[in-house]
């Protein structure tokens, strides 16, 4: 059964002449549940634009987004309580708070509609620090934490709510060669290892070289 389904998806924004750029052009994807996709693309391709609709934070001009079933673009859907539930996200930037140890960013998106997290769910985080070798920084703050240790523990914070679909955006854009790939083999492992459906955007190679799938998007247009 397809965990997604996108149907003739287009998407367009003002370019300040009074036109519009055409970013996606009638994109059409299915993606199975398990499955790990990469996209790749120039910078200005859309990449990023497919990802945050397939996340629910754009909605598309035209055209139908399912995932598991569900319609995406319908004016009832609940999108905080999707992007929180259903889909976990990896960014290029980890957007780790630094306030709080590697633990407790696992555990925020626990928290979205209770004061603390429950005995069960720190099992698993730490259970998932485990899995992605940096149990030894649970009480590290980010600021001590080297670039491969923040990107893991972005990994095991998108992985906490055990989510249909992970959505990685460029997340290894700011590693050195070495890290990028440790954590592209880490995003096979846990593909591997949980079954999560994996989709990764990425302008590398090596990165999107682990991936079962490689797309390409090229003036819009998802081939």
């Amino acid at each position: 059964m397809a965990l997604i389904e996108l149907q003739n998806i287009r998407k367009s924004f003002p370019d300040g002449e009074n036109k519009l750029n055409n970013v996606l052009r009638n994109v059409d994807l299915s993606i199975k549940k398990g499955e790990f996709v990469a996209i790749k693309g120039a910078s200005g391709a859309g990449k990023s634009t497919l990802l945050n609709i397939l996340g629910t934070l754009l909605t598309p001009d035209n055209g139908s987004y399912l995932l598991n079933g569900t319609e995406m673009t319908a004016p009832s859907t609940n999108y905080s309580q999707i992007r929180n539930k259903e889909i976990g996200f990896v960014f290029q930037d980890h957007r780790l708070m630094p306030q709080f140890t590697a633990l407790e960013n696992i555990l925020l998106p626990t928290l979205a509609y209770r004061a603390e997290a429950s005995q069960a769910e720190i099992d698993y985080a730490r259970q998932l620090m485990e899995i992605t070798n940096i149990s030894s920084v649970a009480n590290q703050y980010p600021h001590t934490l080297s670039g491969g240790e923040a990107s893991r523990v972005a990994v095991c914070r998108a992985l906490i709510m055990k989510p249909l679909l992970v959505l990685a955006d460029e997340p290894t854009g700011q590693l050195d060669a070495e890290n990028a790939q440790n954590i592209a083999k880490l995003l096979d492992e846990i593909n591997n290892k949980l079954n999560t459906t994996i989709i990764m955007v990425t302008h590398s190679d090596e990165t999107s070289a682990v991936a079962h799938r490689i797309l390409m998007l090229k003036n819009g247009i998802l081939e």
